[in-house]
């Protein structure tokens, strides 16, 4: 990480932690579920359907908010808008670490949909849009992977964590590391690059005592994005057009294999919290060496766009090879592809940010993140009746992971789009290669 500057070194540290609390809860919340809804049970159709509709929600309540916060971003700044998920992450993990009981998880559930309503993802949205300020274009694809990298280091760790500790240990110190992810962000990270104007702006309306206010919530509703500001985001190149494209059906693809994926391995496999967490810490281990080693290496060398459609062909293999598991090791194998699967997503964020001016990022980035929550309302109506269907003896034709199947296929349409997109130089005579900022 040489050369990068020091508040891009303390929001590395700041999404670690963060990753590290929310990813130490997966493998154990399958298990917590199931004992709650359907107690001794391998197969629990309430548990997928549950699930899909948690996930559905969310992605409603993401689909408004993260262009929001994207744009405000861009106005007052990263960090203020970083804080308020971060404080609120920590509540659902603080319910179950007190107790697991049938009444405490529908408590868990409900808080956890709202909350992360108007929270998921905004904190990677977010982050990204801070290293697009402080990062030129040129390094952004590298960068990206760096902080992607990051967080399946996280991913790792988190989930080794929980292969050790007791059930209800693993909630608490999840709570208490997201609890320490927010005060080390509140006290190291500076804020990011405001643009002059906005800069410029906030002085004028220091100097108007009379109209501050009144100035001040003008500015705040002019900044939340209506449905046109968007369109006319996507009409702004091709290549950004074409990336939204892709966003959606990637991420339609990946979720549908979220939702479906350790019910299925449960269902088929009979795996257990040990399990998953020994498959996730596999997947997060090839993920952080290919993020953190190849991928920087790579993308001068193949280009972000080839690097993008690589990417995506690998994730279609993988969910493909989930699909047709025919034994408890295949699963193993598949999550090894995530080596090249996770070249993707940075790829993609890169691409955009070279899109628009640096006093856009956050628009931007909250656009795209808008779209793939839009990919999350849908995906999990489509495939968690298919997953509770073809789990159950009630299926027209044995097939366990056709669901799967069918996410891959998504994923698929993905890759035909990552094709056609093109090299092409940012708006504004390469605008958005500006200048490394040091905080």
């Amino acid at each position: 990480m040489e050369g990068l500057s020091r508040g891009l070194s303390h929001l590395f540290m700041t999404m670690f932690l963060y990753e590290f609390s929310a990813s130490m809860v997966i493998p154990a919340i399958t298990d917590v579920t199931m004992s709650a809804l359907c107690p001794g049970q391998d197969e629990c159709s309430l548990a997928i359907y549950l699930t899909g509709i948690q996930q559905a929600t969310i992605g409603l309540g993401t689909l408004v908010v993260m262009p929001m916060l994207g744009n405000l971003s861009d106005v007052y700044g990263r960090k203020v808008f970083i804080t308020v998920p971060m404080c609120l992450s920590i509540i659902p993990s603080g319910i179950l670490a007190y107790k697991r009981t049938t009444k405490f998880f529908y408590a868990y559930y409900v808080l956890r949909t709202l909350i992360a309503m108007f929270c998921e993802g905004s904190v990677q949205c977010l982050s990204l849009a801070y290293v697009a300020d402080n990062v030129a274009g040129s390094r952004r694809a590298g960068v990206f992977g760096m902080l992607t990298g990051i967080g399946s280091c996280a991913f790792v760790c988190g989930n080794i964590a929980a292969r050790f500790l007791s059930t209800p240990s693993t909630f608490q110190v999840s709570a208490a590391v997201a609890v320490l992810a927010m005060l080390y962000m509140r006290i190291f990270l500076p804020e990011s690059v405001v643009p002059e104007n906005v800069a410029l702006r906030s002085k004028l309306m220091g100097t108007e005592d009379l109209t501050a206010d009144s100035s001040r919530e003008k500015q705040f509703f002019k900044g939340i994005p209506s449905l046109d500001d968007m369109a006319s985001l996507l009409r702004t190149s091709s290549i950004f057009s074409q990336a939204a494209v892709v966003a959606f059906f990637d991420n339609f693809g990946e979720v549908g294999l979220q939702t479906s994926l350790l019910y299925y391995l449960k269902a088929r496999f009979h795996f257990n919290k040990d399990q998953f967490a020994d498959l996730m810490v596999i997947a997060g281990i090839a993920g952080t060496a290919s993020q953190l080693l190849l991928m920087p290496m790579l993308v001068h060398v193949v280009g972000e766009e080839k690097l993008l459609s690589i990417g995506l062909f690998f994730g279609c293999a993988h969910v493909f090879l989930y699909s047709i598991a025919w034994s408890s090791w295949v699963p193993y194998a598949a999550a090894m592809l995530i080596i090249v699967t996770v070249f993707s997503q940075p790829c993609l964020r890169s691409i955009i940010s070279q899109q628009v001016g640096p006093s856009e990022q956050g628009k931007a980035q909250g656009c795209i993140s808008g779209i793939c929550s839009f990919a999350k309302v849908i995906s999990p109506l489509a495939f968690s009746p298919l997953t509770a269907l073809f789990l159950s003896k009630e299926a027209p034709f044995h097939f366990p992971g056709f669901g799967i199947m069918c996410a891959g296929l998504a994923s698929m349409i993905a890759l035909i789009q990552s094709i056609m997109i093109r090299q092409a130089l940012p708006p504004s005579n390469q605008a958005s290669n500006y200048i490394t900022v040091v905080a």
